[in-house]
């Protein structure tokens, strides 16, 4: 009996009394392994370049990003997902250098793969926007738009260059139409059967992605709204993810993360392989930016923002964090 009255017999209260009985009842639970670092490697710099809109995040050289790899096995991540920042002046309309076999995205791939080994699942970005001159994910026709069956021909040319330079997993990003089965049938026919590709299934046209086009030095001209996904949609990313699955995406992935917590849990419930989310920039720049301005408590916030997207039915989950949280884990 309460002093307010009767009270059924069950009190949900009594499953959150203490900070052991609350571990021992969660349902969400985030394991290291399932964290990827997403990391940015540049060409000709010889000491790390600080993001100034990702504060702790920065362009890593050959040397830094051998060490990141390493603290990352050291703390348990499970992979690593690399992205390629070459100098301006190897810029071109069609990515060249992103198919370079001495690329700056390439030779990162070996020095990592040479750190670690198979310690550590090596990811790559498989997309033409960090190399071309002008920030598109494809190469341009006649009248200035993304070309997508031209633009698979590079993705398979470079699909083969990152398997070759020992990438345990691809991940296509450019939102074109047929990539997976494209790039697919490029790595089969070329003796990579074992190289795994997880897919940008859902990769909306989003305003949070404003400090990742500083971390890649991004040449954007124009906007990605013909290829990114609409943020009004939802029910698309299932019709992505029937076709990203149908041509043989190994995993599949909603990019942003938080805002689109809704389409992870669609997509989760639908796919039958490791589903991914991405917590992109804008995420990581506003959480450590209202924790310096004292207004929310940091580790709190981001170990709830990861629990969300477990809860929501994440496998995996893409986070500037993936070191800091998994020694925190």
């Amino acid at each position: 009996m309460s002093t307010y009255g009767s009270f059924p017999g069950a009190r949900p209260r009594r499953l959150r009394t203490t900070p052991a009985m609350r571990r021992m009842v969660a349902e969400s639970r985030v394991h290291p392994a399932d964290l990827i670092l997403p990391a940015f490697v540049r060409d000709g710099i010889v000491e790390p370049v600080e993001i100034s809109s990702m504060p702790g995040v920065v362009q890593h050289t050959r040397e830094t990003l051998k060490k990141a790899a390493a603290e990352a096995v050291a703390a348990g991540v499970g992979g690593i997902m690399l992205f390629g920042v070459p100098r301006d002046e190897d810029k071109d309309a069609t990515g060249t250098c992103g198919t370079d076999p001495d690329g700056i995205l390439q030779v990162a791939l070996r020095d990592v793969r040479a750190e670690v080994g198979d310690d550590l699942v090596v990811m790559s970005d498989l997309c033409l926007d960090e190399f071309t001159d002008h920030g598109h994910c494809g190469v341009l026709d006649a009248s200035g738009r993304v070309d997508n069956d031209a633009t698979l021909e590079r993705y398979a040319d470079m699909a083969r260059a990152q398997a070759e330079a020992g990438a345990h997993v691809l991940g296509p990003s450019g939102m074109m139409d047929g990539q997976i089965g494209h790039v697919r049938r490029a790595l089969d026919a070329s003796g990579h059967v074992d190289v795994s590709l997880f897919a940008y299934t859902a990769k909306y046209s989003s305003a949070f992605y404003g400090p990742f086009r500083e971390a890649v030095g991004s040449s954007l001209q124009g906007d990605r709204k013909t290829y990114q996904q609409d943020p009004a949609n939802g029910r698309e990313a299932l019709r992505e993810l029937a076709l990203d699955l149908e041509e043989g995406a190994d995993m599949v992935m909603v990019k942003p993360g938080l805002p689109y917590l809704d389409v992870l849990r669609d997509v989760a419930e639908a796919a039958d392989v490791p589903v991914g989310a991405y917590q992109i920039s804008g995420e990581y720049a506003m959480i450590e930016a209202a924790a310096e301005k004292g207004w929310i408590d940091r580790d709190a916030a981001i170990m709830e923002a990861l629990t969300g997207f477990k809860r929501a039915g994440a496998s995996m989950i893409l986070t500037y964090w993936a070191t800091e949280a998994a020694r925190r884990l």
